[in-house]
């Protein structure tokens, strides 16, 4: 039976990277022809520039003014839809406390325009049909010969005569565990008429009655720990809504209804929609006259508040004019690019040099593992920008400079464990494997620990930061692939080469020079049992070495050689002592 040994198992492994390599660049290439893909990674506004918007709020109706809270929640819900439409590395502000300011680079989308100048749709629609685990689209088609006829006109929202042919056949080719069916639309469904919305949390999705009660009909809504009928805290976390007066006798009238039809039914439930996207599907287990319905569930401290805050704000009467439009020049341009690129090749540079100083000629695997994994990030920033609208800021480049000090660290990782088992007496090609058997679990955990930062940070930080954070964890990614299928195939191929494998006086793996005793014979020698030598025999022989191998020498070492020493200047003493001793009795023979 054939056996498989390093050097077939490592071309192997590095085959599989080439393909890695090929289908990236043929996605990219294929995009480039056929898509909108580009070979250049997109750049962010501070590095491109793009179009700034200053937008005029305006109140429906004429109502009241605008406080300022309310303006700050007008800005974080232009935030979430400027990211949920793709559009990164946005800068979104407030001017004076009246206007706001939304700046994009390149030139925006109509579809991101209009999301930028609606107003949140808030609404309260009676479920008709759907709930919970029905996202995926795999389920059957219903045949057309079952598919549902209304008998007559609807009476109320909850009239399942709602529901056509044709809206159960969109409804069964929705898929919600897409993320475009989870974005806010853009135009919202008419109000008279059904609809059908995805639940993000449960990727549930739903046909919904039309509207009965809006979102303006909303007062406050708050959250706290739900009371029993006695005013005891119970350890559960609720959401407490307060209506107006007349979304009070509408809301009580709708809940006399749902709450007659029953619970088991998904009729029974009403969906609170912002902007065509669920918030929250609760079941009606009472009818509420006095318009201060509470909402429980599954909820968290968080999850209660983040919903409070949606009710509370989400159903902001204010649209947006666009008050006027120009074209901005990029805030750093291009030369603050040319100083960070010319940053990172001096840094590249320095890594470069060190490693060839440090390492001879072990020094050239590690600027190849730089290349590849620069060859690979940038390939995958190319392919966020073209399908997911990734952007490069500047603070994106200076993770990547960061990234290639962190990436020579593992390979420095690497070659010292190898360089060890040397100094243990272990040929070249079992000091590679035992070395790795050591080294990728100081490995997996030093970029576990720059991946848990990096996703901190990325969900924490806003604006530029989130780019820092995004490239940050990006590269470590990257250089775990390429330690795995690059790096150690490689030392897997060197080790049985003659230059590597003999120990070369500049390959960096000189036994002599890393303060070994002289047992490394080369590939296919022999290899004597370790003879233990004081170190002052091995500095007479090598002072580099010595000076190596004393400084590599662990507590209990140390003590042992000084032991040592002294016992051997004792006994030398005693020698010195019987010899004078010897001495003086000849003296006195002759005598």
């Amino acid at each position: 039976m054939a056996r498989t040994g390093p050097g077939s198992a490592a071309k192997r492994t590095l085959v599989w990277l080439g393909v890695v390599f090929a289908l990236l660049a043929l996605l990219l290439g294929g995009g480039s022809l056929w898509s909108t893909a580009s070979w250049a990674p997109k750049l962010a506004l501070d590095l491109e520039g793009g179009t700034q918007m200053i937008l005029s709020p305006q109140v429906q109706g004429g109502g009241e003014e605008i406080t300022p809270e309310q303006l700050d929640q007008a800005v974080e819900i232009i935030r979430q839809r400027v990211d949920g439409s793709g559009v990164a590395e946005a800068e979104i502000s407030t001017q004076s406390g009246q206007n706001v300011i939304v700046a994009l680079p390149g030139i925006p989308e109509p579809e991101t325009r209009e999301l930028i100048q609606a107003s949140a749709q808030m609404e309260f629609r009676p479920v008709l049909f759907g709930g919970p685990g029905l996202a995926p689209a795999a389920e059957t088609p219903t045949p057309e010969d079952q598919l549902p006829t209304p008998s007559a006109e609807p009476t109320d929202a909850s009239d399942p005569n709602w529901i056509t042919a044709e809206l159960l056949q969109e409804f069964e080719s929705t898929d919600c565990t897409s993320p475009e069916a989870l974005q806010p639309a853009v135009e919202p469904a008419p109000a008279d008429q059904p609809m059908i919305a995805c639940e993000p949390d449960t990727q549930g999705k739903y046909i919904l009655g039309p509207v009965e009660v809006r979102g303006t009909d909303i007062e406050s809504a708050d959250y706290g720990m739900a009371r029993s009928a006695q005013g005891q805290t119970l350890n559960e976390w609720v959401v407490n809504i307060d209506f107006n007066d007349a979304g009070t006798e509408t809301f009580r009238g709708v809940t006399e209804r749902l709450f007659a039809i029953g619970s088991g039914d998904p009729r029974n439930q009403f969906a609170i929609v912002l902007d065509g996207v669920i918030v929250s599907a609760p079941t009606t287990n009472a009818v509420i006259p006095d318009g201060r319905p509470q909402i429980s569930g599954s909820f968290t401290e968080e999850s209660a508040a983040a919903l409070a805050e949606q009710l509370k704000y989400g159903a902001l009467p204010i649209s947006f004019e666009i008050q006027s439009e120009q074209q901005i020049s990029a805030t750093l341009g291009a030369d603050q690019l040319r100083l960070g690129l010319i940053a990172g090749v001096i840094g590249l540079v320095l890594v470069a040099v060190y490693s060839l100083f440090q390492y001879r000629m072990l020094g050239l695997v590690t600027i190849a593992s730089l290349v590849v994994a620069g060859g690979l990030t940038y390939l995958a920033i190319c392919i966020l920008g073209w399908t997911e609208n990734y952007r490069l800021s500047l603070a994106g480049v200076a993770g990547l400079i960061v990234a290639i000090g962190q990436t020579a660290d593992s390979f420095i990782v690497y070659f010292e464990r190898i360089r060890d088992e040397l100094r243990d007496g272990r040929g070249l090609v079992s000091a590679v494997e035992n070395g790795w058997r050591r080294a990728k679990r100081t490995v997996l955990a030093s970029k576990a620990m720059n991946l848990l930062a990096a996703v901190v940070l990325y969900f924490v930080a806003v604006g530029n930061v989130r780019g820092f954070a995004f490239t940050l964890g990006l590269t470590a990614i990257a250089d775990l692939v390429v330690v795995f299928l690059f790096t150690h195939p490689m030392m897997r191929l060197l080790a049985m080469t003659r230059f590597f494998g003999e120990g070369h006086r500049w390959s960096g793996l000189d036994p002599t020079r890393l303060g070994a005793l002289p047992l490394y014979r080369g590939a296919g020698k022999v290899r004597h049992k370790p003879v233990e030598r004081p170190a002052v025999e091995l500095r007479g022989r090598n002072k580099a070495a010595g000076r190596e191998a004393e400084r590599r020498m662990t507590i209990a070492e140390r003590r042992l050689a000084e032991q040592r020493k002294a016992a051997e200047e004792q006994k030398a003493e005693e020698q010195k002592t019987v010899g004078a001793q010897a001495r003086g009795s000849k003296e006195g023979d002759n005598r």
